[in-house]
């Protein structure tokens, strides 16, 4: 635990501290009365208010939709899966504000709805929902699809075989070995939602606030440093209790469960349900993933004078974006990728380590320790990002210009994917299992070696996906601290959506669907990893 406990320490919990400190202090000492003041603000009560609603409205609409495709993706075979699985991955690695921008074109003006059918939602709260559950689809398939593969399918069918109908046996039997990662889907759903940036700034317009982006006008438009500092703390203890509260539900359905391999509870659809239901997800896919994600492809090569390459071929130029860049922003795909390898080691070595010590110790200490590590998805990167600025800039942490200052704030947000996708499994690993390779003579890092690692090798390569998948798009906090010599692929995409003018649009689009791509490569190549055989491994 001593290098998660140093690693959160140093580069999340100093940082947001000195921030908060910097807003509720002055030459006259604490000033709490501030907090009060602030929570009165009928403004301040709206937001809070619509942060909660829209984060629970868009974790259940993500779950209802998802599931389904957990499911389909879990224990279906058919042409097409792996491709597949990358594809729905890539809108969660997408920049929000590239998220929003691709909504805003189909459920805007001269959208595709709006074209079609003469429907606009973007004055609505569904284009918020909506864009969330493209968002974090890929949470629930992944976290939940990757467990639902792996139960053991012989069970479901001991209690039809007692008597239990087909529903019954699902609610008595999968849906408790479900339960945790449906709560960590869950969790991570809501954690994101609850702290949306670039969705609702761009398709809620001022009619729409979360705390994320009330923190963001309050620090960056309005300096009101005081009020960021409240709106950060009422975050903390938000999240802070609801972790707490799964915490709870967690340790209440945690057992051994029986996982084999994958290849084994597989089949292809049977009969018109099993056909129809996979039907359904493929729809929901095309509709909700494909769709949004053409759009970018297709407004990157509509440039002047007709379809093509033009915007691709201006990436190219060091003048690109009317002077926005130091160099070509095509060096931004070279500069994201390292930064992404970095991020996810370092997610990895915390992430596996601190997992591997939650599966092995109770208590509140670790209890509070399981809480911490989950902080990064739900505070401001706003609020992470100008931390790191003023508190990383004195030996001996004076990181201000190296270059692992990025991959460090990338790693804070990979840290919880790797603990939340890893933990499940782990705690389903029988303790038995090392207690008998102790007897047998192995030490503990052999005992690791020889009976969880195969266990959760599957586990550690999906970990792995997805700290570099949010590596690679992660924002909030890289606006801030990364070298205008050295944008990454999100910063540059900002910048040049910022700035007017179709070329600097069109080179946006571009550069999104490179990053598209490059996501898309990148997990496909993950998706044809299979280990050996005979590990059993999730």
């Amino acid at each position: 635990m001593a290098v998660p406990l140093v690693f959160f320490g140093l580069f999340f919990a100093y940082p947001v501290a000195a921030i908060v400190g910097r807003g509720l202090k002055s030459d006259a000492g604490w000033q709490f009365g501030r907090i009060g003041e602030v929570l009165a603000r009928p403004d301040i009560g709206d937001v809070l208010w619509f942060t909660t609603w829209q984060a629970l409205a868009s974790t259940a609409l993500t779950l209802l939709i998802a599931l389904p495709g957990a499911y389909v993706f879990a224990r279906f075979e058919f042409p097409g899966k792996q491709l597949l699985r990358a594809l729905v991955t890539v809108p969660f690695v997408l920049p929000t504000v590239v998220v929003g921008t691709a909504f805003l074109a189909l459920v805007g003006r001269n959208g595709l709805l709006d074209e079609v059918w003469g429907i606009r939602l973007d004055t609505t709260v569904w284009a918020i929902l909506l864009a969330h559950v493209f968002f974090n689809y890929a949470v629930v398939i992944r976290t939940v699809g990757g467990l639902w593969a792996q139960l053991d399918p012989r069970q479901e069918e001991a209690a039809r075989v007692l008597g239990a109908g087909r529903f019954a046996a699902w609610r008595r039997v999968t849906l408790p070995a479900l339960g945790p990662a449906v709560a960590a889907a869950s969790l991570m759903v809501f954690l994101f939602t609850f702290s949306s940036f670039g969705v609702v700034q761009i398709l809620g317009g001022p009619a729409y606030s979360t705390l994320e982006v009330e923190v963001y006008r309050q620090t960056a438009q309005l300096l009101d440093l005081p009020t960021a500092a409240v709106l950060t703390m009422v975050q903390f203890a938000a999240i802070g209790a609801i972790l707490g509260v799964h915490a709870w539900t967690v340790r209440k359905r945690e057992t051994a469960l029986r996982l084999v391999d994958p290849g084994r509870t597989t089949h292809r659809p049977r009969g018109w349900a099993q056909r129809t239901l996979l039907g359904g997800v493929l729809l929901t896919v095309a509709l909700l993933i494909v769709a949004p994600l053409a759009v970018l492809v297709e407004r990157s090569l509509d440039a002047p004078g007709g379809y093509g390459f033009g915007f691709y071929r201006a990436l190219q130029e060091v003048g690109a974006g009317g002077g926005t860049f130091l160099v070509p922003p095509l060096e931004a795909i070279w500069n994201s990728l390292q930064y992404a390898l970095a991020a996810t080691a370092i997610a990895l070595v915390v992430g596996g380590l601190a997992a591997a010590a939650l599966t092995r110790r109770a208590g509140r200490f670790v209890r509070g320790f399981d809480a911490l590590l989950m902080l990064p998805l739900g505070v401001s990167a706003v609020t992470v990002g100008f931390g790191f600025l003023i508190t990383l800039d004195k030996p001996p942490l004076d990181l201000r210009t190296s270059w692992i200052l990025v991959p460090l704030a990338q790693a804070l947000v990979g840290v919880p994917f790797v603990v939340r996708t890893m933990l499940p499994v782990l705690r389903a690993v029988d303790g038995r299992l090392r207690e008998a390779a102790a007897v047998l003579g192995a030490s503990p890092l052999r005992a690791w070696r020889e009976v969880d690692l195969p266990m959760v090798r599957r586990a550690l390569l999906i970990a792995a996906g997805f700290a570099f998948a949010v590596s690679l798009g992660e924002f909030g906090a890289t606006v801030f601290i990364a070298r205008p010599d050295h944008p990454t692929l999100p910063v540059a995409v900002a910048r040049l959506l910022g700035r007017a003018g179709e070329m600097n649009y069109g080179q946006a689009m571009a550069l999104s669907t490179i990053l598209m791509l490059v996501c898309a490569v990148s997990l496909l190549a993950l998706e044809r990893l299979r280990p050996d055989k005979t590990s059993g491994e999730f």
